[in-house]
């Protein structure tokens, strides 16, 4: 009878009392469904019934160990292979094991006991792996384009494209935006909803270390490569082989580190500190900053080859202010989702209190919109937020007057009055920390511009 459930054993052994003897040993526990087959081609014709395990004579009529072996990987990679042998070379075992195989047992009076336990181990890591997949396909419902990122406004749908885009390919993706704007969040989608996704998502911010620390957090190296290094440490491109590599605030990068980035990039391999081996590192790129790489280009603060290696396919992030009711639909999922969390009884937002948040500008975009919203929550004394509970105090003077919309030139003169302001109308240390003549500010004073 085909087995179709339980824990799928295939035995191969040309032997048919040995055979006998696996296959009712391991036919003791009851959830265990084992077959025996006496050729390595009989067990070819079988793989079909997708067995979880197969136990494998290394010395076979019809083929040797190796061939049958490479046969099965070809077809089924991550099929577990335990080699029964009464070959007691340590060369053979030791080739067999690096090739792939589970285990490798000799025929002895143990053999039972030991292929028991193997089997045992063998079950564990494979249930092990199911979990570890399943929450990844749950992670991966949770960074669908509509679960992660709420709005329908014309600029999301945009980016939306272009992640459907994204995520067909291998291509780097360069990802800009303003602080807040959720530039990790189209990053982790893309990653989730792509080929790679059951692989890892690493994510790195530049900006927050220190230059001298950037090429062995992301390259590693080995033990005693520097004082303190008292063990290896993997780098985040070694960690993320096989995966996404995301490097946040690519724009902090010293120049000294850019060309270093630039040669992994190239070469598609990394050397560790203080080591000598070159390791393959196949990862997918996705890059964020919130400053214009163009400009720094310009500027020669980063390099213009590392610019055009890391482009790829650019996205650019709409700021909140300009997402329309996209304000709205996200205010609701934070109510929502702060309330869930604090146990609380849902909670509602009156028309005044949705107008007032639409008439803002969120220098702090998305961030700044969840934590506005959370504070309202707690300050709001009925079941309904009302414009009194929102407060907009924590934004400074110069992040609101950016956001109008002026001419260059007003916000020149915003900026210049301001800077006055601030340093008790000292004109010459205006100058200095604007950059600019002092004769522009005492032309506008004389024409009073300001």
């Amino acid at each position: 009878m085909e087995a179709t459930n339980g824990f799928k054993i295939f035995v191969v052994e040309d032997d048919p009392w040995y055979g006998q003897i696996l296959e009712y040993h391991l036919g003791l526990n009851p959830d265990y469904e084992v077959r025996r087959f006496d050729s390595g081609r009989a067990l070819l014709d079988h793989l079909y019934l997708k067995p979880n395990l197969v136990t494998l004579d290394f010395s076979l009529p019809d083929m040797n160990g190796d061939e049958l072996y490479n046969k099965i990987r070809s077809s089924h990679p991550d099929l577990p292979v335990i080699v029964i042998s009464s070959q007691e070379d340590i060369g053979v075992a030791v080739k067999l094991l690096k090739m792939g195989v589970s285990d490798y047992l000799l025929k002895d009076d143990s053999t039972k006991d030991l292929l028991w336990n193997s089997v045992i181990r063998i079950r564990e890591n494979q249930h092990l792996r199911n979990e570890v997949e399943t929450l990844k396909e749950e992670l991966g419902q949770k960074f669908s384009f509509q679960n992660s990122i709420i709005g329908n406004s014309p600029s999301l749908q945009k980016v939306f494209g272009l992640m459907e885009k994204a995520i067909k390919t291998n291509i780097n993706v360069s990802i800009t935006g303003e602080t807040g704007t959720g530039k990790e969040v189209v990053a982790k989608a893309i990653h989730y909803n792509s080929k790679r996704k059951k692989k890892k998502f690493v994510a790195v911010n530049m900006g927050a270390i220190p230059k001298d620390l950037i090429e062995s957090e992301l390259f590693g190296y080995e033990k005693g490569a520097f004082t303190g290094a008292v063990t290896r440490k993997i780098g985040k491109f070694e960690e993320a082989i096989g995966g996404t590599i995301f490097l946040d605030e690519i724009a902090e990068m010293d120049l000294n580190n850019q060309s270093k980035l630039l040669r992994v990039l190239q070469e598609r391999e990394v050397t560790r500190i203080g080591g000598h081996e070159k390791i393959k590192v196949d990862v997918r790129l996705i890059v964020a900053t919130h400053q214009n790489l163009a400009e720094k280009v310009k500027a020669n603060e980063f390099r213009e080859d590392l610019f055009f290696r890391i482009m790829g396919l650019p996205i650019a992030l709409p700021p909140l202010r300009d997402r329309g009711n996209d304000i709205l639909l996200l205010a609701k999922f934070f109510m929502d989702e702060f309330c869930k969390a604090n146990d609380m009884a849902p909670i509602s937002i009156s028309l005044a209190a949705k107008d007032k948040l639409l008439k803002y500008q969120y220098p702090g975009n998305v961030r700044e919109l969840k934590a506005l919203i959370e504070l309202a929550i707690v300050m709001s004394n009925e079941n309904e937020i009302l414009p009194e509970d929102i407060s907009f105090t924590s934004i400074t003077k110069e992040d609101l007057f950016l956001m109008e919309q002026k001419t260059l030139k007003e916000h020149t003169k915003d900026i210049i009055k301001y800077y006055l302001q601030k340093n008790d109308n000292d004109v010459m240390n205006t100058a200095r920390l604007l950059d600019i003549g002092k004769s522009t500010i005492y032309k506008m004073l004389k024409e009073r511009e300001l």
